[in-house]
Formats: C-alpha cells, sequence, structure tokens
C-alpha cells in the first residue's frame, strides 16, 4: 500500500526553507518511528516530493541516508519500503534496555543535581498536560525526551550512547504498536512513581521503578506486535 501523507502535517514550508536532504531524513525518520509508515510499506516518491514540496533529488538523498541506517529497504526497479521489524532482534533490544534503565536508577540517585531535577520536573509537568489533553503524539515525544533526559544526567557518556543506539530500533516498534496510547494510564502513574523516587533520591526505589516501566512497556509491544503473527500462523494451520 502505498502512503498518503496529509499535505497539512508534512511541514512543507520548512523542508523547502532547510533545503536539504538532511530535514527530509528526519521528518522520514520521525513517521517511521511514529508509525505514519508501516513496516513493509512502499514508499510512494512522487507522494512524498508533493507533500513535502520537494524534488526527488533531496528524497532519494534522505532515503539513502535511512536505508543506510537500517529504517528503510531499497531493490532495483522496485524502489524503497519501511525496513520490517525483527522480533527476535527486538526482544533481545528490551532485554538490555531493561538493565540500562535500572542502571540509571542507581546512578542517578547519587548524582542528579537540584537543577536538573527541576527540568525533569518541568518536563514531567508537560507529559501531565499532553495525557489531560489527549494529545498522544506530543505526550510519545515528551516520554522520548524525558526517558533520554534521565539517562544523560548520569553523566556516563558511555551509558547514553548504548540507550541512545538501542531506543531508535524501540521507537518505531513502539509507535506502530501505538503502545504508549494503549497504556497511557499505567504509564503515566509509573512516571509519577519515578519523579517521587527521583525527589527522595531513592535509587534502589527508582532502579526497580524504571526496570518495571521498561518490562510493562516491552511486554505490551511484543504482544501488539506478534498479535498479526499469530493470527495469521493460526489459520494456516
Amino acid at each position: 500500500m502505498d502512503v498518503k501523507v496529509d499535505p497539512g502535517v508534512a511541514r512543507r514550508a520548512s523542508l523547502r526553507r532547510g533545503g536539504m536532504h538532511e530535514a527530509t531524513a528526519q521528518r522520514l525518520r520521525e513517521m517511521i518511528q511514529e508509525g505514519e509508515l508501516a513496516p513493509g510499506q512502499h514508499i510512494n516518491e512522487r507522494e512524498l516530493c508533493e507533500a513535502f514540496d520537494i524534488s526527488k533529488t533531496p528524497l532519494r538523498e534522505a532515503l539513502k541516508m535511512l536505508a543506510l541506517e537500517g529504517h528503510v529497504t531499497h531493490r532495483q526497479h522496485m524502489g524503497f519500503r519501511v525496513a520490517p521489524i525483527d522480533l527476535d532482534e527486538l526482544a533481545a533490544i528490551f532485554e538490555v534496555l531493561h538493565g540500562l534503565e535500572e542502571m540509571t536508577g542507581r546512578l542517578l540517585a547519587e548524582r542528579i543535581d537540584d537543577a536538573t531535577l527541576a527540568r525533569l520536573a518541568e518536563q514531567h509537568q508537560r507529559m501531565a498536560d499532553y495525557h489531560r489533553e489527549g494529545k498522544r503524539l506530543a505526550y510519545y515525544r515528551a516520554n522520548q525526551e524525558i526517558h533520554v533526559q534521565l539517562v544523560a544526567a548520569t553523566g556516563n557518556p558511555v551509558l547514553a550512547s548504548m540507550y541512545a543506539t538501542l531506543m531508535a530500533k524501540v521507537y518505531r516498534a513502539r509507535g506502530v504498536a501505538n503502545a504508549d496510547v494503549l497504556r497511557w494510564k499505567e504509564s503515566f502513574e509509573e512516571h509519577d512513581a519515578i519523579m517521587q523516587a527521583l525527589r527522595a533520591r531513592d535509587g534502589g526505589r527508582l532502579a526497580a521503578i524504571l526496570r518495571d516501566h521498561s518490562e510493562h512497556t516491552a511486554a505490551e509491544v511484543m504482544k501488539i506486535l506478534r498479535g498479526p503473527l499469530v493470527k495469521r500462523a493460526g489459520a494456516k494451520g
């Protein structure tokens, strides 16, 4: 199925003013990560050029970048497609992320300063506002940002680098599964608990909450993504 892009939200002006394939690549990353472009979906270059108000050259350069990053695949005479999600790899990534989240909690309790804690509290409040207003996409992005900020606040660049690399693949799976919406109430309550433990500098509790939060999200994502596969397998049997 070809992609249908709403011209009203395609950010034409920003892409055109940027005049660079990097801006186009970033917009496509967002569309893939947020599930707007589904795994395996054919990428209709003509429609994207019209939606973004750009020529084929920057779009092609952007798609080549995404192919190198593993976000899209390309076959001669068949064009570009959104890369499928490898569920076995995703499950393995989640296992590692659970440990990184737990480590983040222990380090944060020891190292976070008042200024950083205040910034995280502000971000958490923005999430609360988006949750109350039902703004799914804004909440999803704020959720991503606060987790990145939590890891960065540990002051450990190796941890931050590993986390960013792994989460680049998880963001897409979460966007496709729409898990942040399905788990909104539970997820937000967990974020409240994270902030309470952080304010108390309770490393053991914070580590446990962050790990549980990661495991709950992973379970929901994997359940949703495996659903269609289970149904197809059952139909064949």
